[in-house]
């Protein structure tokens, strides 16, 4: 029987669907990282004795595999992207066994289809699953970016290769649009084409600059709404990007000066929009769609609400134009990262720390942002949304931002490009109007910004002290305010950054 099947008779433990069964049956259950890492290694030992198999039987055993891990996958996942993040250990071991079982998983859905290119004498036996294996094969390799993506590591080139080779593959065999569900019980139509067009619009507007929660809830709603992109060999209305097949790289911006060649494929938003404006109105009144797949996490409406917010502020076109000139400039700078590091440095009167602090060197500037470059090692204490103390080189104050675009070279070194908040920032203690804080370390970081006329402070607090409902009093020199609470401007994971009204107290008596 085996003679028959693979010419000649293996001992392979997945030679036959009956022992690929029996391995499957011996996975635990209980544990997902340890199974994942099981499955992993034999879908890593299917890859490397493949020519071992018939392709039809390496299909089979790789979709059992594959379909196998997928509850352990969904399960890290939800773990890894969690409102509550890991500890550092468990991250990191999670990361890599979801990195690991995505990478083996992907080159293995990519060489099948090039054996199928090749014309393997047994391609007419899975050819009615082509489209399922190109979509997962997509599949595994958008899970790859979102992994890179959230460490701010570099792209494997390879990656964009596969992609140009699937997605070739799936235009010239004429299955590019053929509708499947990815995985048994999703219940979640898809087809090669979206899958696609998807992960080129997600990778676009979303990696190194959203931070990694966002960036999986960004890549989960444009997956939800991929059928209204776009891909063709013209560009039309709302083509913003486009990828030349032959020499694959990530999806470039397109413009009017954009030479057409049969390579090229345009990526566009299509109808995306508008239907991304349908479901905001759905999530502003606390509704999300019971059919958006989150891989069963649970967000509140208003984080949907968010990320869907800015994805639609990167649909616009044409792009925003830089509102500032920026300048190249060589110049030192003392960094402090964290609400709490900075106000150590502030002129609070505290100095607690004697650490010194990092030095960046800035690359360009303007007047509201800031690109520099640093080690890699750095990346454990900046994030997407972190906050920067900045204070440079034969300057007196601290200056604040907070970070907005991350990215990695090739000799691994970190660009991290900030927002600048304000120049200077005050340190201040602020008491609860009705003396109900007693006690309590409201320390905070006022905002100073020069001929500021609005009326309005700007603080910057520990996390979670800012509240709708609570007015503050602060002290700034021999003057005293009433701070009356306008609104939350955005958390970070050890800030919050509010709005007041400002009112100068008479303290004449």
């Amino acid at each position: 029987m085996l003679a028959g099947l693979f010419g000649k008779k293996s001992d392979h433990p997945l030679a036959s669907l009956k022992s690929a069964q029996q391995v499957l049956a011996d996975v635990p259950k209980a544990d997902a990282l340890k199974a994942l890492q099981e499955l992993t290694g034999w879908v890593e030992s299917l890859r490397d004795h493949e020519g071992e198999f018939k392709l039809d039987h390496q299909v089979a055993v790789l979709r059992l595999l594959d379909e196998a891990a997928q509850p352990h996958v969904r399960k890290l996942l939800r773990d890894y992207f969690s409102l509550q993040p890991l500890n550092k250990f468990q991250e990191n071991r999670t990361w890599a066994a979801l990195n690991d079982f995505f990478t083996l998983s992907e080159q293995s859905y990519t060489n099948i289809l090039a054996r199928c290119r090749k014309g393997d004498r047994n391609l007419s036996a899975i050819k009615p699953q082509l489209a399922l294996l190109a979509a997962r094969g997509i599949a595994a390799a958008t899970n790859r970016l979102k992994l890179a993506a959230v460490r701010y590591a570099l792209i494997d080139p390879t990656l964009w290769a596969h992609l140009a080779e699937i997605y070739s593959y799936a235009e010239a065999q004429s299955f590019l649009d053929e509708s499947l569900a990815l995985y048994p019980g999703t219940g979640i139509n898809t087809s090669v084409g979206r899958e696609f067009a998807a992960v080129m619009v997600w990778f676009a507007v979303g990696t190194g600059s959203l931070p990694s929660l966002h960036l999986h809830i960004a890549e989960r709603l444009i997956a939800y709404l991929n059928k209204y992109l776009t891909v063709g060999t013209q560009a039309v209305a709302g083509s913003q990007w486009v990828m030349n097949l032959v020499q694959p790289t990530p999806p470039m911006r397109a413009n009017t000066d954009t030479t057409i060649h049969p390579s090229l494929r345009f990526v566009g938003i299509g109808e995306a929009e508008g239907a991304f404006n349908d479901l905001l109105k759905s999530l502003e009144k606390g509704i999300v769609p019971q059919d958006i797949n989150l891989g069963g996490s649970v967000y509140e409406a208003e984080l949907l609400r968010d990320v869907a917010r800015q994805l639609v502020a990167r649909f616009v076109l044409p792009p925003p134009a830089r509102r500032n000139a920026r300048h190249k400039i060589k110049v030192n700078l003392h960094v402090a990262n964290g609400f709490f590091k900075l106000v150590e440095n502030a002129d609070i009167g505290l100095n607690l720390s004697s650490e010194p602090n990092e030095i960046w060197e800035v690359e360009d500037i303007s007047a509201t942002g800031f690109r520099s470059v640093t080690t890699a090692s750095t990346l454990g204490s900046v994030k997407i949304g972190s906050l920067i103390g900045s204070k440079p080189e034969n300057v007196g104050s601290w200056g604040v931002g907070i970070v907005r675009r991350l990215s990695r070279d090739a000799q691994n070194n970190l660009h991290v490009g900030v927002e600048i908040l304000a120049n200077q920032v005050v340190g201040v203690s602020l008491g609860a109007r009705d003396h109900s804080d007693a006690g309590e370390d409201n320390l905070a970081l006022y905002l100073n910004k020069p001929n500021d006329n609005s009326g309005e402070a700007w603080l910057l607090m520990k996390p979670g002290a800012f509240l709708a409902n609570r007015s503050f009093n602060m002290a700034i020199g021999d003057k005293t305010y009433l701070l009356l609470p306008l609104g939350l401007v955005e958390s970070g994971e050890d800030y919050d950054l509010a709005r007041y009204r400002k009112m100068e107290q008479d303290t004449s008596e």
